[in-house]
């Protein structure tokens, strides 16, 4: 099934366990310790963390590849009075995103550079660098592929190298969601 098919079926069917309506706290810690600014979110779902962003002050562009999502996550952010672009997007697709303008000071990611194959991870961690301000930071949430076992998510390994060039890792810290292996990064963008 073609990836946006299949996450409209998921968020149709109320089978987007990802889309918890609870901001991390990881994100938490992060938005404790920083200064609002622009902010980036990929795969935002409903828009609960955009929201949360905004909340505290960040000047957000959020996106999808789910039109559901993005409808739910509209509503959500104007009963939360809250001003946040929603675009529906596949990161995985250039052309879609010819309207994100950055640079952004944050960029968000839980769980939607996972789901990319390898080909449109690299292009999506290229363009990453041009939508970044230096300094920036990029929090990523991930599942893992443990080893070299044939997966469709990343190793750890491949996620390291797709920002050795350009970003500096700040902290990684592991885990897991429903007993895969997952982990959290803060990438800082290098001048």
């Amino acid at each position: 099934m073609r990836p946006r098919l299949r996450f409209e079926w998921r968020y149709l069917t109320n089978r987007a366990p990802w889309d918890s309506g609870v901001t991390p706290p990881e994100v938490e810690r992060y938005l404790a310790g920083h200064a609002p600014g622009r902010a980036v979110e990929f795969g935002c779902g409903t828009g609960t963390n955009a929201i949360r962003l905004a909340r505290a002050g960040w000047q957000v562009l959020a996106m999808d590849i789910s039109a559901l999502a993005i409808s739910a996550a509209r509503r959500k952010a104007r009963r939360a009075g809250q001003p946040i672009t929603f675009l529906r997007a596949d990161v995985s697709r250039p052309d879609d995103l010819r309207s994100v303008l950055g640079p952004f000071d944050l960029a968000l990611d839980i769980g939607c550079l996972h789901a990319l194959s390898p080909a449109a991870r690299q292009s999506y961690a290229g363009r990453l660098q041009d939508w970044l301000t230096p300094g920036a930071d990029f929090l990523l949430y991930a599942f893992l592929r443990p080893g070299h076992q044939p997966d469709r998510w990343p190793t750890e390994a491949e996620l390291d190298g797709l920002f050795a060039s350009g970003f500096q890792l700040v902290w990684k810290e592991h885990g897991e969601f429903d007993g895969a292996a997952s982990a959290w990064f803060q990438f800082e963008r290098m001048p």
